[in-house]
């Protein structure tokens, strides 16, 4: 749940102001990095209680969490803040099957196209036309 309602939703939404908005809105970069820096805070502070993030066994909290990380300098986060967070981060990176699952998203992932059709479809009145 925590994924779900919390790191998911609001490092979209951090990407997504800090990347993709046509107009940089400094009100929602600063909300949204601060939101992302409260979150990686909250794991940073599991971590130093647990290897995992839901307790001493790798699951699918962890393999949640991790994609979502996996972005961390278009955040605004700097790991040195977050030393349990990064420990973590670098063990689950090094997972054989995390390896492949990061290299079939490497080989199969269409670059985005950035010209003003393509952020339409994406972010403007395009997006919710139906198809």
């Amino acid at each position: 749940m925590f994924q779900m309602a919390g790191v998911g939703p609001m490092l979209g939404q951090n990407h997504h102001f800090r990347t993709y908005a046509p107009e940089k809105i400094p009100y929602a970069i600063e909300r949204y990095t601060n939101e992302a820096k409260r979150l990686y805070g909250v794991m940073n502070r599991q971590l130093a209680k647990s290897k995992y993030i839901a307790g001493f066994d790798y699951s699918i909290a962890d393999i949640a969490i991790f994609p979502w990380l996996r972005n961390w300098k278009n955040q605004g986060i700097d790991w040195n803040d977050y030393p349990h967070l990064k420990g973590w981060f670098d063990e689950i990176a090094a997972r054989p099957a995390v390896q492949r699952g990061v290299q079939v998203l490497a080989e199969r992932r269409k670059p985005i196209v950035d010209d003003d059709k393509a952020r339409e479809v994406l972010f403007g009145a395009g997006q919710y036309k139906q198809r």
